[in-house]
């Protein structure tokens, strides 16, 4: 048994091949339904928040009136 991967035979290659693609459909599946069926309140929305009126700060405790 030869441990490498330049002197192994093509059905050798072969399984490695479906092996790989196995496992990346698997794993591209699992994302899919992951994401698809999170809809538990986790959702991110885009809020707008208008500009009230302008406010001056000053480092005085007295108001300033404009």
């Amino acid at each position: 048994m030869n441990h490498s991967i330049y002197s192994a035979d093509r059905s050798t290659h072969l399984k490695i091949v479906v092996v790989a693609l196995v496992a990346g459909i698997a794993v591209a599946g699992f994302g899919i339904s992951a994401r698809s069926t999170s809809d538990d309140g986790y959702t991110q929305t885009a809020r707008v928040i208008k500009a009230g009126k302008p406010v001056a700060i000053t480092s005085s405790n007295a108001s300033m009136v404009r």
